[in-house]
């Protein structure tokens, strides 16, 4: 059936699960569950200079304790070096990335965006950027409303490949997406800002985007967001006390108390709502701060 729910967790492996992840994991499965969707996870390690296995490992157990598993196996991007070579080859092709000998001394007069074409070559240590300086997107988001992105407004030419070989997040989500044929993402606020370029990716290979559902982010008493770069910790693996601290962030209410993990989810799958999520922030309650570190 082409019109399909296929949703997707893609979490990076530089750490445990947090608590942040989880609640992305969470929403995003109950979004496919709810609408009798297709659940997938995906291993997002083409960073191999901050991703480990041992990572890996830690967070599909993590999440098969909570019963989070996917419906199809589970896709590692470290083992498709060659595919996103080969749809890099073609933006080259098209004049549509070229190649950049830029430090970040250079670009620290621009705040450390590229918003113009530089004149680099390939005969030196060089990353791929996008030549993306150019167009205007517009989608309806269920939680962050309507949303506009015009990349001449404030140019920046993105890393498709660095200098060390590794590929960037933006290439490699967009390929990925499309092959996997995801028709909804449910994913954290704070990747809104590069979307305009991965709709512009879309874009050049003539590829329809996915649905796109943007989750106010988790933040501590500082207002930092739950991240392992704020050395979140690691959760706790099967916890119900978690999961129900989970679905009570993402707008759910009268929880049952006596419900086994498996009987949650089922529960929260039929009562997920979210509208029932607003733009701001979500504040974690004192009482949950162990939960975070």
């Amino acid at each position: 059936m082409a019109d399909a729910y296929r949703g997707r967790f893609a979490p990076s492996p530089t750490g445990p699960l947090h608590f942040g992840s989880l609640l992305s994991a969470v929403a995003s499965y109950l979004d496919a569950r709810q609408q009798h969707g297709t659940w997938l996870i995906r291993i997002e390690d083409v960073d191999g200079t901050r991703c480990s296995p041992r990572f890996q490992t830690s967070i599909l157990d993590t999440l098969t304790s909570y019963g989070l598993i996917s419906d199809e196996p589970v896709l590692v991007q470290s083992e498709r070096h060659e595919l996103y070579q080969a749809y890099l080859q073609q933006l080259i092709e098209q004049d549509l990335a070229y190649p950049c000998n830029c430090t970040r001394a250079a670009l620290a007069c621009y705040q450390g965006l590229h918003p113009h074409r530089c004149d680099s070559h390939t005969d030196q240590p060089h990353s791929w950027r996008a030549h993306c300086d150019q167009g205007q997107f517009e989608f309806f988001d269920p939680i962050q409303q309507q949303q506009r992105f015009d990349l001449a407004e404030q140019p920046n030419h993105p890393v498709l490949k660095r200098k060390d070989g590794y590929f960037s997040y933006q290439l490699a989500v967009v390929v990925d997406d499309h092959l996997q044929a995801i028709s909804d993402i449910v994913r954290g606020a704070d990747l809104l800002d590069t979307t305009g370029q991965q709709l512009w990716l879309y874009q050049q290979f003539d590829w329809q985007a996915p649905k796109l559902c943007h989750l106010p982010l988790i933040v501590n008493e500082r207002g930092d967001k739950i991240s392992k770069q704020n050395h979140a910790k690691a959760i706790e693996n099967g916890c119900c006390r978690t999961l129900k601290s989970v679905l009570h962030y993402l707008g759910l209410r009268d929880i049952p108390h006596d419900y086994s993990l498996s009987q949650l989810l089922d529960w929260a799958s039929t009562h997920w709502q979210r509208q029932h999520l607003t733009q701001q922030n979500l504040s974690l309650a004192e009482k949950d701060l162990d939960l975070i570190g």
